[in-house]
């Protein structure tokens, strides 16, 4: 296995997410080389030359296109690459055509003896996270996929608007599929230790029930919504990004939920899915426990099984 650089970061794939991706960790300071691959080596070059020219107002970082074998030692390698889905087509259509995009990728990654974390942002992102990590013969804690980590920034973001406070004062989590089977654990959120139910009342807010459903349906329904008016979402995900690298970088043991392989939580075993982890670096540390009411639970397993199923067909 090759010694890695600590300092150095690839993203494979330099579409809208790579590119905003390499934008944002290049603002970040967290690495002092990053490595670009894309199918198109133009486009790869392109993006690293643009985003080169804002060096001189940010930190100095090294950011060139390259190949497998120059991201061979990179501490984390992101990967991004994927084809969107097209008009007509199904998402098991979608699941097919980028789990075989995987399946050259991710070898290639492997052949080299990576020793690094493998950080999965493309979707399906849980479906791509279990392929990943199967294909790559890493261990399961240094495989994990970005998940939910947008879905629950958009929650506390939504939160926060309607409590009017300030959105990093909110903790709460979507866990599951990062999709439409998603739940908000919704029993154990609270404000600053306070209890949701009694910080809502504390501002004003008594019909619970309505804008519950209303916040759930607004933070699954973002993705389409964004989708709609400016045909792609990136920048969401590039700073979803920029902070798990930072968490693995800087070894902070931030609590986040991100797509790994379950072993029995909620009676879910071997596959992908969001619940919150310890990530440092070495990647997922450890799991953390969640309550969840048993509405929650159900609904949990739900997701799973919907994951499953689409694994199944694989």
């Amino acid at each position: 296995m090759v010694n890695t650089n600590t300092r150095k970061a690839a993203i494979i794939g330099c579409g809208f997410v790579g590119s905003a991706s390499a934008f944002a960790l290049m603002q970040s300071g967290l690495f002092s080389e990053l490595v670009l691959l894309d199918s198109d080596r133009d486009k790869a070059e392109g993006e690293a030359l643009d985003i080169s020219h804002g060096i001189p107002f940010a930190r100095p970082v090294e950011i060139h296109a390259g190949d497998y074998d120059d991201i061979a030692d990179a501490e984390m390698i992101i990967v991004t690459a994927g084809a969107s889905q097209k008009p007509g087509e199904t998402r098991l259509d979608l699941v097919k055509k980028n789990v075989a995009i995987f399946g050259r990728i991710i070898p290639e990654i492997a052949k080299r003896g990576f020793g690094g974390i493998l950080l999965v942002v493309a979707n399906p992102v849980d479906v791509l996270t279990y392929t990943a990590a199967k294909l790559s013969g890493l261990p399961e804690n240094r495989v994990f996929g970005s998940g939910t980590v947008l879905d629950t920034a958009r929650l506390k973001y939504i939160l926060g608007k309607h409590l009017g406070v300030d959105s990093r004062s909110v903790h709460a989590f979507i866990l599951g599929e990062h999709g439409d089977s998603e739940i908000v654990a919704w029993s154990s959120a609270n404000v600053s230790g306070v209890p949701l139910g009694d910080f809502c009342e504390m501002r004003g807010h008594h019909d619970h029930e309505t804008s519950m459903r209303n916040i759930a349906e607004s933070v699954k329904n973002s993705a389409y919504e964004i989708i709609e008016k400016k045909k792609a979402t990136y920048y969401g995900i590039a700073m979803s990004v920029r902070r798990i690298c930072e968490a693995v970088i800087l070894d902070q043991k931030s609590i986040l939920p991100v797509s790994h392989i379950q072993h029995g939580a909620f009676g879910i075993e071997g596959l992908s899915l969001s619940m919150p982890a310890i990530v440092g670096k070495d990647g997922i540390e450890s799991d953390v426990p969640i309550s969840l009411n048993t509405e929650e639970a159900d609904a949990l397993k739900k997701s799973a099984d919907a994951l499953k199923a689409v694994i199944d067909e694989l």
